[in-house]
């Protein structure tokens, strides 16, 4: 009985082994299909930001060559094939619009050495115009560049006999601050908190005009800040009537004690 067993399992080896070599030797060749070598990305290198660049900040040392695809060269990045020393040529440049880390650099977004900052944030056909505010109510010092405001011209109006009276008319809309001064100012509490009094907007010529004669008339202007959200919207031409231009309906306008009074002219 052991030697039948044996016999079997011998041959169920046997048969076994012959299977696997017959399926090894019987299997067609295998077919090596080359794969398609993947194409390089180009790269060239383009001048970006090493930190974030605030508005105002002046370019030293924050800058250096970045490789970055050619396909993704946007217009106004800086090659270092075509400009091998701009880092130097760059240094003392002035950032006039915000830069962020690893971002390219454009000198559009740049105010070359030596000229002025503030005429170059201004559009075309517009007016940079300073003018004192109430520190007290220009949205309690949260008033930054690049927020926009509505001017609001307090009046005096003083009636013999009875108390003192006040009127305030909104003369400007959706005015854009370019700049205002930060000055420290201590608190009842000896804290100290940073208030802004003179307030530089930019202005079309005509809002100009009405804003410097808002404020020989005022016993004060204030802001109030707008959301966000009104950027957009037309500012409009102001409170005209308080332009004094004799040209434009042959009357003149003569402000005495914080009264406006209007005279006729000859037609």
């Amino acid at each position: 009985m052991q030697k039948a067993r044996l016999v079997i399992l011998t041959v169920a080896v046997v048969a076994a082994g012959a299977a696997g070599y017959i399926a090894t030797h019987m299997k067609p060749d295998a077919v090596v299909v080359p794969t398609a070598a993947q194409p390089q990305i180009k790269l060239q290198d383009v001048l970006v930001a090493t930190e974030n660049l605030g508005v105002g900040t002046e370019m030293q040392g924050q800058m250096r060559w970045q490789a970055w695809p050619v396909d993704a060269i946007a217009d106004g990045y800086i090659k270092r094939s075509d400009r091998p020393k701009a880092e130097e040529e760059l240094k003392g440049s002035t950032v006039r619009l915000r830069i962020f880390t690893g971002e390219p650099i454009r000198e559009a977004k740049l105010i070359g050495k030596g000229q002025s900052f503030m005429s170059a944030q201004l559009p075309a056909g517009m007016r940079a115009v300073a003018t004192q505010i109430a520190t007290d109510t220009s949205a309690g010092g949260f008033i930054l560049p690049d927020d926009y405001v509505d001017v609001i011209m307090v009046q005096e109006i003083e009636i013999p006999q009875q108390p003192k009276q006040y009127v305030t008319e909104t003369v400007l809309r959706n005015i854009r601050v370019l700049a205002i001064d930060q000055t420290i100012q201590e608190d009842e509490n000896g804290e100290k908190t940073k208030i802004g009094s003179t307030a530089t907007l930019e202005l079309t010529p005509e809002q100009a005009e009405i804003i410097t004669v808002a404020h020989q008339m005022a016993a004060r202007l204030s802001l109030a800040l707008r959301s966000v959200q009104d950027a957009q919207e037309q500012t409009g031409p102001g409170a005209e009537y308080l332009v004094n231009s004799p040209g434009r309906n042959g009357n003149v306008k003569l402000i005495k004690s914080g009264a406006m009074v209007e005279i006729m002219g000859r037609k």
